[in-house]
């Protein structure tokens, strides 16, 4: 049975802090912050599947799936994902697919939450805080609006793991013990769908200005699809990619087709 320590868990905490630097770094279009998130959690990884190889790269796999969140809340997501690895590997009926489910319903409302928190409140106020000083012309208004708007986040971004980790591990024994496990993880997959299907119609842009007349009345064909399936047409360009690259072509060849077929498409009236 796996189960890590309390000097583990704080060797792991620090590793997280440091590694959750990388985020931004590593940014893809085909998997955003997933890879990032993935080497945060490796060597908590390591450490749960360390006799079992084959469950490790299984693990990795889901590790690095599809994640976007707000970078300072990301300790807490993998704190969170580590625990349930951890359940993962000592119980053989646990559902793997919670793991991802579980990530991907809270992705979306940490990423929410944190970018108002710190990009639309705490910068706001440490930036008065430092511009009131700096117009005085006080060489600590820039200094002390750095330094306190650092702070807000590398607190959360220091202990988010050892906390995600603790609240996931209680949680997820409350649940087994309540036999709420199968509803909350049924549950979770709907809202991650939910939110991955809301990010497709707000990150995938694909419209058309086509139209067409009959009878002296034009008609747009956009206004057409809209009113037949809002947002049809990014979710079957979004299908479409999904389909090749589960037929395994490369991000790299996807990003170029586009490219190029962007062109002809904007020609003929489509954005």
């Amino acid at each position: 049975m796996t189960k890590l320590d309390k000097n583990m868990i704080k060797k792991l905490n620090r590793k997280n802090f440091w590694r959750s630097l990388t985020l931004a770094s590593s940014w893809n279009y085909l998997n955003a912050q997933g890879n990032a998130i993935g080497y945060m959690m490796l060597s908590a990884l390591k450490q749960i599947y360390k006799d079992d190889s084959k469950s490790l790269k299984s693990a990795m796999k889901r590790s690095i799936a599809y994640c976007n969140i707000n970078a300072f809340f990301s300790p807490l997501l993998t704190g969170i994902a580590t625990s349930m690895e951890e359940e993962n590997s000592n119980d053989p009926n646990f559902d793997k697919d919670s793991i991802n489910a579980v990530k991907a319903s809270l992705m979306g409302p940490l990423a929410g939450i944190g970018d108002s928190l710190w990009w639309g409140t705490f910068r706001i106020i440490t930036a008065g805080i430092g511009i009131s000083l700096a117009e005085k012309g006080n060489i600590l208004g820039p200094i002390l609006f750095l330094v306190l708007f650092n702070l807000t986040y590398m607190i959360p971004r220091y202990f988010g793991f050892s906390f995600g980790y603790k609240a996931a591990a209680q949680f997820i024994q409350n649940a087994y013990k309540n036999g709420l496990i199968n509803i909350i993880t049924k549950a979770a997959s709907i809202l991650g769908l939910t939110m991955v299907g809301g990010m497709i119609y707000t990150t995938v842009t694909f419209s058309t200005k086509l139209s067409f007349t009959v009878s002296h009345k034009t008609y747009a064909i956009q206004t057409i699809l809209d009113q037949i399936f809002k947002g049809m047409l990014p979710l079957i360009a979004t299908l479409l990619f999904l389909f090749l690259i589960r037929k395994k072509v490369s991000a790299n060849k996807i990003i170029i087709g586009i490219i190029i077929l962007s062109i002809p498409l904007a020609a003929l009236g489509f954005e």
